[in-house]
């Protein structure tokens, strides 16, 4: 069942709120993406557990298994069951046309990234589609996320090691953060500064004195976002919130927590076919990841319902 518009902007109006008790009070939200109502469900939980409030984000592969409006509906349902501050994020939207659905569904947060399907867009066609959904959201007050590039990884599980050199190349500059946010109005601005989709065999390291001169040039009223949280340690993330960072995206942990103990289950139960009852376990280890999250992130206890 679809929200209406007042419930749409009250919705982004809360959420709004929520970006300005980040910078205020020093904590990032963590924004958890999910393949699954299962995987909804732990967060939620998490969410409940720690009185955290939460983003839920799907990516375009997660609207197609899912659907757009199926998930709204389902993160609506969670959050009044659970009685938790939880909001839907629109992850890495490769086209304008998808973020005005999202827009339209009253998706909270929008990230709209031109580069994810062209790789090679130029700095004047991302501009200008970033600009167009900003203009598109006001209607709801949804809030708008982008970067000037693309962001490399993928949200799986790596075998190979990170190449520094080659990250650093595409790292952000204070410069660039403060024309793209103003050329472009967008909320929050998606920072690489070490970050990287996907886990991989040797932990992250985050550049904490390059995003803290990011925050520094950037716009008193743009918000920092950071992507592919997974496998950084925790300590990256205490020192980010207290820089300033709003939003933290957490997604290849999750999955190789479910899959892995997904695959323990079932090893340990080969003639159960009641799939529901096998499930307790994926939960738990699931949870227990968002949970780690949520306390790195500074966001227990910061609920508002």
């Amino acid at each position: 069942m679809g929200l209406t518009i007042k419930q749409i902007r009250e919705n982004t109006t809360r959420a709004r709120h929520l970006y300005q008790r980040t910078r205020s009070q020093h904590f990032a939200v963590g924004a958890f993406n999910i393949d699954n109502q299962e995987t909804l469900i732990a967060i939620a939980r998490a969410a409940q557990k720690l009185n955290s409030p939460v983003l839920v984000e799907v990516s375009q592969g997660e609207v197609d298994a899912m659907g757009l409006e199926n998930v709204r509906d389902l993160v609506d349902n969670y959050k009044v069951e659970y009685g938790i501050e939880m909001y839907l994020n629109l992850d890495h939207s490769p086209s304008v046309e998808s973020c005005k659905r999202a827009i339209d569904a009253g998706y909270e947060f929008i990230h709209i990234d031109i580069s994810q399907a062209n790789h090679d867009a130029a700095d004047e066609e991302i501009i200008a589609k970033t600009k167009e959904v900003v203009e598109y959201a006001k209607f709801t007050g949804a809030l708008v996320e982008s970067e000037p590039h693309y962001f490399g990884g993928s949200s799986n599980v790596h075998e190979e090691t990170i190449d520094y050199e080659e990250i650093k190349k595409t790292f952000s500059t204070p410069e660039g953060a403060k024309v793209f946010v103003e050329e472009t109005g967008i909320d929050t601005f998606a920072a690489a500064v070490g970050n990287l989709h996907g886990k991989y065999p040797v932990p992250k390291e985050l550049d904490l004195e390059l995003l803290a001169r990011i925050r520094e040039a950037m716009p008193s009223w743009g918000h920092i976002s950071l992507h592919g949280g997974s496998g950084t340690p925790l300590h990256f993330f205490e020192e980010a919130a207290r820089i300033g960072v709003s939003k933290i995206n957490i997604n290849s942990d999750m999955r190789y927590a479910f899959r892995t103990t997904l695959e323990k289950v079932l090893a340990e139960n080969p003639k159960e076919f009641a799939i529901v009852k096998l499930m307790p376990e994926v939960y738990g280890a699931v949870q227990a990841v968002v949970e780690e999250k949520i306390q790195a992130f500074g966001s227990t206890g910061k609920a508002v319902v």
